[in-house]
């Protein structure tokens, strides 16, 4: 999930090189922090957030095959 995450953020961003992705696991949900460049911020974010909706949706369908949940947050 983690891979998955990190190559949509870099194909979202100006600056690929700055995108980040921690996992911090647990036994049924997994937390996985996003860090990228303050410029790119609103990039991944999205206008009223529909774009981190959408890599969130995703997350989701492809989550549903390892029976796990995921959670992404946006750290700065």
């Amino acid at each position: 999930m983690k891979d998955l995450i990190t190559e949509i953020v870099k194909a979202l961003v100006d600056q690929p090189d700055e995108v980040s992705v921690n996992e911090i696991g647990g036994d049924h949900t997994s937390v996985l922090e996003v860090r990228v460049a303050k410029t790119d911020m609103g990039k991944v974010i999205g206008k009223q957030g529909r774009t981190a909706q959408a890599i969130r949706t995703i997350m989701s369908a492809a989550a549903g095959k390892k029976r796990k949940r995921y959670i992404m947050e946006i750290v700065e």
